[in-house]
């Protein structure tokens, strides 16, 4: 299949398939005489994988990792399953973080009544107040 047919198939842009060859996600196709990339169900597996792997929340870096994992004939279930678990808990502290994000957001809008001057804004002073953390 060309490239065309390959990124509507996966559900992402041409583009995106360009960046995943460059970056090594998926191996460099064959080309017609033309110079026509030519693609096979094997990329088109590759594609849905990385997108999957992206809807978990694992980056172009881990998938990188998770794709030669996938390779290797050697590789244990048990270390996917870390990875896994590695990956739970990194998102476990980002919900954490937005949760503080979104406390410190709701007091601030919460102080606001809406009729204050832009430099008597309750948001706009905890934003540049030195020292002001969420």
């Amino acid at each position: 299949m060309l490239i065309g047919e390959l990124a509507q198939r996966a559900g992402v842009h041409v583009q995106t398939v360009r960046y995943y060859e460059r970056r090594g996600l998926l191996p460099n196709p064959r080309r017609t005489a033309a110079g026509y990339r030519q693609y096979t169900d094997d990329a088109l597996d590759r594609m849905r994988f990385i997108r999957r792997a992206q809807d978990l929340g694992f980056t172009l870096c881990e998938i990188a990792d998770l794709l030669r994992l996938r390779l290797d004939h050697r590789t244990q279930a048990e270390t996917v399953k870390r990875r896994a678990h590695a990956k739970i808990a990194d998102i476990d502290r980002r919900v954490r973080r937005l949760a503080r994000m979104r406390q410190a957001l709701i007091g601030l809008a919460g102080r606001c009544g809406g009729s204050e001057r832009m430099d008597a804004c309750p948001l706009f002073n905890a934003l540049g107040a030195p020292g002001h953390e969420t």
